[in-house]
């Protein structure tokens, strides 16, 4: 009945203020699904508000855009390493997976989650987006910045041109990877949005499917990890990615796949996050469609 951009805009997945600068050219080959027949009850809701912790939550159908259950969605706080979202659709964007990267001087120094990268040596642009999807490496980030735009300075330019460009009228960056500054919110609701991009590169996807991964440098070093996603093929949960800091709490995005559909689902400033995502799960299976 409706067209692509007017059924996303009418299942609430984004401000109709954002429109007009609305990625066109990818907006044109995105398949909008007829809405769900739902009837999940107000007390199954009701009762989902009451055992999460997460300040900020969404649950969306991908298909359609139809929002199932949202709490303070639209609200604009940290994110963690979700913004690692952005950094890699930058990157599978714009370079061939196979595209060498020289990892940069002083990578060792780079803070928090990381593979252990090393200065000066040399891995493959879709073993860094490995390393960045499943283990949320750091370091991986950095290099990747470093390697596309010269500095991380100018790779968050892009970031927030891009942010722009995809209607994403709540979020800023103010580095590749997540940590905490004044400069680096967003909202459930933008990141849903962003992940519904992301999930379309299928690179991408299948990374934040991988349970476990190793990579390999061009001089033959093995660097192996697990996913931070704790809870990934677990009741349906098939792809994912984490973001933890101290502004941040614990968040958490999860693909699920449920009666032969996709929820995209978005955790803000958790406490405990897997137990939240076992709570939305059990609510997801009470709801009738």
């Amino acid at each position: 009945m409706f067209g692509p951009v007017l059924s996303v805009l009418l299942m609430g997945m984004l401000p109709v203020s954002s429109a007009p600068s609305l990625d066109q050219a990818a907006l044109q080959n995105l398949a909008i699904a007829a809405p769900l027949p739902f009837t999940g009850s107000a007390s199954t809701m009701l009762e989902l508000s009451r055992r999460l912790s997460s300040s900020g939550v969404l649950i969306v159908d991908l298909q359609s855009g139809q929002t199932l259950f949202q709490k303070r969605a639209a609200e604009p706080r940290a994110m963690g390493s979700l913004a690692k979202l952005m950094t890699a659709l930058l990157i599978v964007e714009q370079h061939d997976l196979g595209e060498t990267v020289t990892v940069p001087d002083g990578i060792e120094r780079v803070k928090g989650s990381t593979v252990g990268l090393a200065s000066g040596e040399q891995y493959a642009v879709g073993d860094l987006l490995t390393s960045l999807l499943v283990a949320s490496a750091n370091d991986a980030a950095v290099a990747l910045a470093h390697f596309h735009a010269g500095s991380e300075e100018a790779f968050v330019t892009e970031m927030n041109a891009r942010a722009q460009v995809l209607g994403l009228r709540d979020t800023s960056f103010a580095n590749a990877v997540g940590l905490d500054d004044p400069g680096q919110r967003s909202t459930a609701r933008d990141i849903a949005w962003l992940a519904a991009f992301v999930l379309r590169k299928e690179p991408l996807r299948a990374r934040m499917a991988l349970p476990s991964a190793s990579i390999l440098s061009y001089g033959s070093r093995t660097l192996s990890f697990r996913h931070t996603h704790a809870m990934l093929g677990e009741g349906g949960i098939i792809a994912g990615k984490t973001g933890t800091t101290d502004a941040a709490g614990q968040c958490l995005f999860s693909l699920v796949r449920q009666g032969g559909r996709e929820y995209v689902t978005l955790l803000f400033g958790s406490h405990n996050r897997y137990a939240d995502m076992r709570a939305v799960l059990a609510a997801m299976e009470e709801m009738t469609f």
